[in-house]
């Protein structure tokens, strides 16, 4: 009997023994280390818990270096195998996978906002106008920068410095990142000139030439070379260039001026105007007159040249005095005309008016109009 009891102790203790190790075999069995068919990391190296699952103790044993920012790179099975058999990692499932493909993370800065930063650096610095207005050459060309992905602060500029004789500027900045680590540095330099907007010609043109909208383009151009006086598109367009100038040429106001609406030789109309007359004659130019200008014309009708002030294309006007009768003339007249018989003719009367215009009126002679 006390045989027997032994046997069954035995047998009970080895029992005991043996299930947690069959427990821990079939938890072995059920998180079988697998291959994963794409993974993206973060930082510089691909560790073993980045390639499969249920790595285990291994998963923080760097493997392979990582693919560059923003790329992604290819490993082969076999030689992920290779790897994970060097560092007792066996018995992987490959789940038919011939490689694996790994992706850096990053964060990419656009080339366009890093010169918007870059100008915003500079702006009102040393004379400098808006960031807007500035264009920057580059000593070396700004592309897109790939960063860390933990890098996710803004760019800080921490000195920014630009010197105005030369152009040349150098601005540093500083982003922060989430490690809390030292925040990444960066640094660009070249040279920043201030524009303005211009009217620029499309063209050659001729002096007197008028502006039309086809000629001319707007461009951003350096305001040392064009001055303060660049001119806009939409102020030159219709305006009538004082001289010859080259297609690419900027514009300036004082080469613009307002078109002439009267031409040397050019046929006119003479309008001579005031209280209860208005009267037109040809004429012809003597010379050229914007709007508002006092030019020479001559009237063809006359030939007697007259003083007038170009209002409109092809038209001058000519200022007329108003005439003044005196009170007595007035009433002889009135007498005079009352007393006339009906069988009598009435002489004519000349009409008083500027001296271009008529005779006095105590001629004989009917009046002539200019």
């Amino acid at each position: 009997m006390m045989t027997i009891r032994k046997v069954l102790a035995a047998v009970a203790l080895l029992a005991a023994a043996a299930t947690p190790a069959m427990a821990q075999t079939r938890d072995e069995i059920i998180a079988a280390p697998a291959l994963r068919a794409s993974v993206i990391v973060t930082g510089d190296v691909v560790r073993i818990g980045d390639v499969i699952d249920n790595a285990g103790p291994a998963a923080q044993i760097a493997i392979y270096r990582a693919p560059d920012l923003g790329t992604t790179g290819s490993l082969p099975t076999e030689q992920v195998l290779t790897a994970l058999r060097a560092h007792q990692v066996i018995g992987v499932d490959t789940r038919d996978l011939k490689a694996i493909l790994v992706t850096r993370a990053a964060r990419t800065l656009d080339s366009k906002d890093i010169e918007l930063q870059v100008a915003r650096a500079l702006e009102h610095r040393n004379g400098l106008g808006a960031a807007a207005s500035l264009s920057l050459t580059f000593d070396r060309d700004v592309q897109d920068l790939k960063l860390d992905a933990s890098n996710t602060g803004a760019m800080q500029p921490v000195a920014s410095r630009f010197d105005p004789r030369s152009g040349r500027f150098d601005v540093s900045f500083e982003v922060g990142n989430d490690a809390g680590t030292n925040p990444t540095k960066l640094r660009f330099t070249g040279t920043a000139v201030e524009t303005v907007e211009a009217a620029v010609l499309a063209r050659d043109v001729e002096r007197n030439e008028v502006l039309k909208s086809s000629d001319v383009v707007t461009e951003r151009r350096p305001k040392a070379v064009v001055g303060s006086d660049a001119a806009v598109r939409d102020r030159a367009v219709g305006m009538q260039m004082r001289k010859q100038l080259r297609a690419g040429q900027a514009l300036r106001t004082a080469d613009l001026a307002k078109p002439d609406l009267v031409q040397r030789d050019q046929s006119v109309t003479l309008i001579f105007q005031s209280t209860g007359l208005y009267l037109t004659v040809a004429g012809k130019a003597m010379e050229n007159g914007t709007e508002g200008d006092v030019v020479n014309v001559l009237n063809l009708q006359s030939k007697r040249t007259v003083i007038g002030t170009v209002t409109g294309r092809g038209q001058v006007a000519v200022s007329v005095s108003t005439p003044h009768f005196p009170a007595t003339a007035d009433a002889a007249s009135s007498d005079q005309t009352s007393s006339i018989s009906p069988d009598r003719t009435a002489a004519p009367v000349a009409v008083a008016a500027a001296p271009s215009l008529a005779v006095p009126a105590t001629s004989p002679v009917a009046p002539k109009t200019e």
